[in-house]
């Protein structure tokens, strides 16, 4: 196990990090820490890089003062021991932090307020939930967008133990100076009682028994697994690939490479989620407040959970732990954060001919995985690599949907489905941007966009059979923002100009969009100003080491993207072609909710594809081994008669 440079930080350089800042900046307890991040060499440096050379490494500290409200940027030279730049960040809010979420729940429920308030509504404070939120600049209290403010959401418990988000308290909301944990108004507007709702999930509180009629279901893999790793590199089959983890993304997948013949081959430099952006389509006092900028308000990977064989995987594991910095710049390990093993996952490829017999073979994938509470919600992040060089993105969200009790019983609501006696679930949607610096056999891509369409009649196509495929290159930053198109099947290639295949096309990977939906917002909506991103289905950028966060470096309590987020980068509509580009996929979930998704969600599941087109020169999977039949002797699949007795 050798250090590369894009390894992430691990607990002893977290701790270095915040002690250099206490020793030379006094950082105390008046402080918080919104993050600490491994400060990625610059990319052309790594490119260069050779293992044996000297690795220079640097942390990227958030941190912001308490009494002050001040925020400042620290880079800290870890190798060196030395704080190589501290810089003052005015009119920005950092993500909010697990902690406060934690300090907010005990300064709430001991605040007499609060409590007189939750008494007035005959609500037991030991049954409740205090959800903590970030506000969106727009809709904050005008004389406290200078604070660290936060809105709480209540809930309520039928009884200890059960489902904490069965009854909200409808027209209550507590806003809060999240530094000084300082109560600044309890904001009420009506109140709607408790319907009485079927909330619960769990066998014991429904008192429903689990069904007995499945019998256990195992994966194993007698002779062990197919893949190995060595410090953060992981190798499986033909793919080669560095596992990355931090607060903001979760996991990071670096400088992902195919083995073609004698040669490893560049797919993908760097590629993770971005930023997932939750907007809750009902403007009413519930909700009017409700959009959550996951990723970069909180951080995918300070939600994070532990997880454990036979619930969240199934076979033969190999876990990596999460190593995180804590409000005070302690580092925090979530035991088991990253899932790593191989699956089956049906047929791979397959021909039935009756002279020469069956051919079969059976695709197994490896996938790298991580599963995140988001309050109510989880996400379960899967990135999977197949052995015919294609890599799929699956996002599975399940949780708890946010009801809502209206004011009298009704079959329908305009602005969510009813799902319990005089409850309703609001419609919301589930953005998410992949960043994707995908690296065609090198850095210098361009990438076209794919349009079939119909030839029309004519003498050459009499019976209107002709379907044709148009490519437009996206030849620069001002025509970076492209949408899908149903109709022409629209997709996008990111192409090597410089590379030819055996047949004299260039080499490329294909985007092969789905889970893409418009984002069905005004142009003059504050939310649509604030992350226009979400704007269009895909953007393509120049690749720079810094522009890593779509919707801004600070979205929390933001108006709008301008200075660090989508629009910036592409106001100076710098060239596409032959160039390094990053694609940014918008993808996710038009939640029309369901009584089925009641009381709790089965998993709704999105993904995209990325498909070698013209990478290779033919199927790159025609080694794949014939499986063994489970019926003794041989294979089956070997050619000529079946011996499977079927």
């Amino acid at each position: 196990m050798s250090p590369h440079p894009l390894d992430s930080l691990s607990a002893e350089e977290i701790a270095a990090t915040s002690g250099l800042l206490a020793r030379e900046r006094g950082i105390d307890s008046g402080w918080r820490y919104a993050s600490i991040i491994l400060r990625e060499p610059p990319k052309a440096e790594v490119l260069a890089w050779r293992e044996g050379d000297p690795i220079v490494r640097r942390s990227f500290a958030v941190l912001w003062n308490k009494a002050s409200n001040e925020v400042y940027e620290a880079i800290v030279d870890l190798t060196g021991g030395a704080v190589e730049s501290w810089e003052h960040r005015p009119g920005v809010t950092p993500n909010f932090t697990v902690d406060e979420y934690h300090d907010c729940d005990v300064a709430l429920r001991a605040h007499p307020g609060v409590r007189a308030a939750l008494g007035a509504r005959g609500v037991d404070p030991d049954l409740v939930l205090f959800d903590l939120w970030t506000y969106g600049h727009e809709v904050m209290p005008p004389q406290w967008r200078d604070r660290r403010l936060g809105w709480v959401d209540i809930w309520k418990r039928s009884a200890v133990g059960g489902n904490p988000y069965a009854h909200p308290v409808s027209g209550l909301k507590v806003i809060v100076d999240v530094n000084r944990m300082e109560v600044l108004q309890i904001d009420e507007s009506h109140d709607r009682g408790f319907p009485e709702v079927d909330a619960e999930y769990t066998p014991e509180l429904r008192g429903e028994p689990e069904r007995t009629d499945l019998k256990p279901l195992d994966i194993v893999q007698p002779e062990g697994v197919s893949f190995a790793l060595a410090g953060s590199l992981l190798r499986w089959q033909d793919w080669e690939f560095r596992i990355g983890f931090n607060y903001r993304e979760g996991p990071v997948l670096y400088q992902v490479r195919f083995r073609d013949g004698d040669e490893y081959r560049d797919i993908a430099y760097r590629m993770s989620l971005a930023e997932m952006i939750v907007p809750y389509r009902d403007s009413s006092f519930d909700h009017y407040r409700r959009t959550a900028f996951d990723i970069g308000e909180w951080g995918l990977g300070y939600m994070c959970t532990s997880l454990e064989l036979g619930c969240d995987c199934l076979g033969e594991i190999t876990y990596l732990d999460g190593v995180l910095p804590d409000t005070a710049g302690r580092p925090r390990v979530t035991k088991n954060a990253v899932c790593l093993h191989e699956e089956d996952d049906a047929v791979l490829w397959k021909h039935v001919d009756p002279d020469a017999g069956t051919e079969v073979r059976r695709m197994r994938r490896f996938v790298v995985s991580v599963h995140a509470t988001v309050a109510n919600y989880e996400y379960l992040v899967y990135w999977r690599f197949y052995p015919d060089g294609n890599i799929e993105c699956e996002i599975r969200a399940t949780g708890i949907m946010v009801s809502t009790p209206m004011e009298e019983e009704a079959a329908t609501f305009p602005t969510g489905t009813v799902i319990d006696r005089r409850s309703y679930a609001p419609y919301h949607q589930h953005f998410l941007v992949a960043r994707l610096d995908l690296d065609v056999d090198g850095a210098n891509n361009t990438v076209v966009e794919s349009d079939s369409m119909a030839a029309p009649i004519g003498e050459a196509n009499p019976l209107g059979l002709d379907l044709h495929a148009r490519g437009t290159v996206i030849a620069s930053e001002a025509e970076a923002g492209r949408d899908y198109r149903w109709e022409t099947q629209r997709s996008w290639k990111v192409q090597n100009p410089n590379r030819l295949n055996a047949w004299g096309a260039p080499t490329a990977y294909k985007l092969v969009p789905s889970a893409s939906f418009p984002a069905m917002f005004d142009e003059s909506s504050p939310i649509l100003r604030r992350n226009p991103v979400i704007g269009s289905t895909l953007w393509v950028t120049r690749q720079h080491d810094l522009e890593m966060w779509p919707a801004g470096d600070y979205p929390t309590q933001s108006k709008d993207d301008l200075g660090n987020g989508m629009s910036a980068w592409i106001s100076d509509d710098e060239n596409l072609v032959d160039t390094d580009v990053v694609l940014w996929y918008v993808f996710g979930i038009h939640h029309i909710t369901r009584a089925e998704d009641w009381p709790i969600m089965p998993v709704d599941t999105v993904a995209f594809t990325l498909k070698p087109f013209g990478f290779f020169d033919r199927n790159p999977s025609l080694d794949a081994p014939r499986s063994p039949s489970k019926h003794g002797g041989g294979s089956c699949c070997a050619g000529g008669e079946c011996r499977c007795e079927h």
